[in-house]
């Protein structure tokens, strides 16, 4: 399923786009960076609670029983 949305981009950034990206592979483009970003943000946040877990007294003494 697909959803409508609206972007504001900076003026330089749209001119450089519409010269350079192809008609109807903007949506494409856009979609295919968000996912990869999205994917980083994620793995991030992983990371992170992996190591508030290591980090956490509480969580140290329950593994050992």
């Amino acid at each position: 399923m697909r959803k409508a949305v609206n972007l504001n981009l900076e003026k330089s950034v749209y001119q450089e786009a519409k010269r350079l990206i192809p008609t109807g592979q903007v949506s494409s483009l856009i979609n295919n960076l968000l996912k990869e970003h999205l994917t980083k943000l994620k793995e991030l946040e992983l990371k992170e609670a992996y190591q508030r877990t290591a980090e956490s007294k509480e969580m140290r003494e329950e593994d050992k029983v």
